[in-house]
């Protein structure tokens, strides 16, 4: 019996590891989530069964609380699983919680990483995390708790000179530019990346006073990175809304 988490990166297909695609070849059971490409299911050998366990917000397969149980069922009853999840395991992933509740059921356990779209989709969008002159370095926040509660370490971040990159925070967009607003930060870029590195990636670029209105024109949404900090400013945006434009008229 064994368990393989595998990271499967940050949407592209072609951005999973050669060790990632190997695991996968080997499954018995294959485990997904909502963010993996479907792609991804083709390197599967053809009798390996596939199981959808996605989580998004407001459309929930499983639940954690189911996933893991399922996990050992089918490590017991098949073999070998891999556990296929977007980005890395181990970056806002669940990734240990499976593997330790596996570990404790005497199932064999191994990692693989992946791409973590943290640091993937903002680079997709040319927006450098750390550049000379102007980040030194960089915060990686949720913008949830598991409990749905706001992140009281994005209020600590937000206190920094660092870059600081939100996941899972598009819902609680208004009350995250507050924070930043509240310490006079009004004008500090901020970029948000939807799809990331897939084909229909859209970047919107405007700065914390405004963001909320561009979003609002644009319709830009989930799945989605925040990236918030002066790189933020060096994107390529895909999507201009009549407030960027009144944005990027003032120098931003």
């Amino acid at each position: 019996m064994k368990l393989t988490l595998v990271g499967a990166g940050p949407g592209d297909p072609e951005l999973i590891t050669l060790k990632g695609i190997k695991a996968l070849k080997q499954a018995d059971v294959v485990m997904y989530d909502a963010l993996v490409h479907p792609d991804l299911l083709d390197y599967c050998r053809p009798d390996a069964l596939k199981v959808y366990v996605g989580k998004r917000r407001g459309a929930y397969s499983c639940v954690q609380e189911e996933i893991n149980p399922l996990i050992v069922h089918y490590a017991q009853q098949y073999g070998h699983v891999v556990r296929l999840k977007g980005g890395d395991s181990f970056v806002f992933g669940r990734g240990y919680e499976e593997l330790d509740f596996a570990r404790r059921h005497g199932i064999d356990v191994d990692v693989v990483p992946g791409l973590s779209s943290s640091y993937a989709v903002p680079a997709s969008a040319g927006i450098p995390l750390t550049t000379r002159g102007l980040s030194e370095s960089f915060w990686v926040v949720t913008g949830t708790t598991k409990d749905g509660k706001f992140s009281q370490d994005l209020r600590l971040a937000a206190q920094s000179t660092a870059t600081v990159v939100i996941l899972m925070g598009m819902h609680k967009l208004p009350e995250i530019m507050d924070v930043f607003a509240a310490l006079g930060k009004n004008d500090t870029p901020v970029a948000i990346v939807q799809n990331g590195t897939l084909p229909e990636q859209q970047v919107v670029i405007g700065q914390v006073d405004t963001m909320v209105d561009v979003v609002a024109e644009t319709g830009v949404g989930n799945p989605a990175i925040i990236v918030i900090g002066e790189v933020a400013r060096l994107g390529n945006p895909t999507i201009l809304s009549a407030v960027q434009q009144a944005t990027f008229a003032t120098g931003l």
